[in-house]
């Protein structure tokens, strides 16, 4: 973001104008291929055996090679070394088994989509199975995920990455006379307290962004941290009499919790058999290396300083599908590490924006549409292609969106300075349904 200062005050120079969509459900969905929408059970399956498969070869190739890290093999100058390359080898191992494991995370997602089959207990079995391996509750991130569909970018309605308001974070009121509601100029004096009260430090940032890496989703489900802000506090994914459900879902928030209950008895029978430290080296390191790439990759295809967010004069089904990014992930260290970054996860950062606008395209056809959406999207001047998705782009992002404004019905993000990088450029909105299938 380019800023000029002058007499006191700083403006930004090239604040994007951002289109806000004003096309139909029909329109979108008509601009991807029909063979995109057809889901076949045989072939999803096959990326389960795969991702499975994948799992154990990595598992193999590390027990073999640790076998190697001794004096009989191989000459390292002290026993320090041996530990050291001992632990280089498992850290991969999580590493690598992390991100395909985070690719069976994504076919349970796609369970809860109903886009793995055409048989919706197939598809709600496969999905309790994988979720809960994964430590996650199915029915219960289920159904608050199909609400987070159905108004993405909705300020009051969406469900996670529901950006704080200027209110909520306490900051002082905007004085129109000192600062402008669109973030395109602001005076030396309100700059200063803003950013003062926000804090402004790299170190600062790089925390806040590593701490949302490593527990930003167990928080979620734990305590709706990063949710919707009109919840009460304590509202979980647990509680089957949360706010966030019906009372027609209490039995499915409780087969979510057994399947919790069943994956926490399995880890702690594992570890009384084979030892805590065995469990973390093959287990619960990739656990974590699994929350940290889910939380990075949709914390990226939500939050941007050139994504709307709206209130609902504004928003419509098709306006918050298009408040999303693609991204290649891993692709900021290279093309061979962004090709293995979106074959691992099945392209879920990759083919996000179609996603959003047809959940039940399952990811094996979504590059397609993908590829037939974008052309669409070219059309109406809309372009939702963000940089690779990496941690020095969530560092970025973390540090330049800190509030919206809580006036206007189209907002953008604003850095600690009190400036936005993006301006709506509104059209005529002809489109209001939502399209999703949300559990009643």
């Amino acid at each position: 973001m380019k800023t000029v200062h002058s007499n006191g005050v700083t403006t930004v120079v090239d604040q994007n104008p951002v289109v806000i969509p004003d096309l139909s459900v029909k329109d979108l969905l008509s601009a991807i291929p029909a063979h995109c929408f057809k889901r076949s059970t045989f072939r999803s399956s096959l990326y389960i055996v795969w991702d499975v498969a994948l799992i154990t070869g990595i598992y193999k190739t590390a027990t073999f090679l640790e076998t190697l890290i001794t004096p009989e093999h191989i000459s390292l100058p002290s026993p320090f070394w041996y530990a050291f390359a001992s632990w280089s080898l498992w850290t991969f191992y999580g590493f690598a088994t992390g991100l395909v494991a985070t690719g069976l995370w994504v076919i349970a997602h796609e369970c809860g989509h109903q886009a793995f089959s055409e048989s919706k207990f197939i598809n709600n079995f496969v999905g309790w199975v994988l979720h809960s391996a994964l430590g996650v509750p199915y029915h219960s991130w289920r159904i608050t995920h199909a609400k987070h569909h159905a108004s993405t970018a909705h300020m009051t309605q969406d469900q996670v990455f529901v950006p704080r308001t200027r209110a909520q974070l306490g900051l002082p009121h905007l004085d129109p006379a000192k600062e402008d509601l669109a973030g395109s100029s602001i005076t030396d004096d309100v700059m200063r307290e803003l950013s003062d009260a926000l804090g402004d430090s790299p170190i600062g940032a790089l925390l806040g962004a590593a701490s949302y890496l490593l527990i930003g989703w167990p928080m979620y489900l734990i305590r709706n941290a990063s949710g919707q802000k009109r919840y009460p506090s304590g509202t979980n994914h647990f509680n089957p009499q949360a706010v966030v459900f019906g009372p027609h879902q209490f039995m499915q928030i409780v087969v979510s919790d057994v399947g919790i209950l069943i994956w926490l008895g399995v880890i702690f029978a594992w570890t009384a058999k084979s030892g805590f430290s065995e469990v973390l080296r093959l287990y619960l390191v990739p656990y974590l290396w699994v929350n940290h790439w889910l939380v990075l990759i949709t914390f990226l295809q939500h939050t941007d300083p050139l994504l709307p967010h709206y209130r609902a004069p504004e928003h419509t089904f098709p306006r918050g599908a298009l408040s999303t990014l693609d991204r290649d992930l891993l692709g900021d260290l290279g093309s061979l590490m962004g090709w293995i970054g979106g074959c691992a996860t099945h392209g879920i950062s990759e083919t996000h924006v179609a996603h959003h606008v047809a959940s039940k395209i399952p990811h094996y056809n979504a590059w397609e549409a993908t590829y037939a959406l974008r052309k669409r999207l070219d059309q109406a001047g809309i372009k939702l292609q963000g940089a690779p998705a990496g941690w020095a782009e969530v560092y970025r992002v973390f540090k330049e969106c800190r509030f919206v404004e809580d006036d206007g019905n189209i907002v953008f993000f604003k850095n600690s300075r009190g400036l936005a990088a993006g301006r709506p450029l509104v059209s005529d909105v002809s489109a209001s349904d939502s399209g999703v299938e949300v559990d009643k």
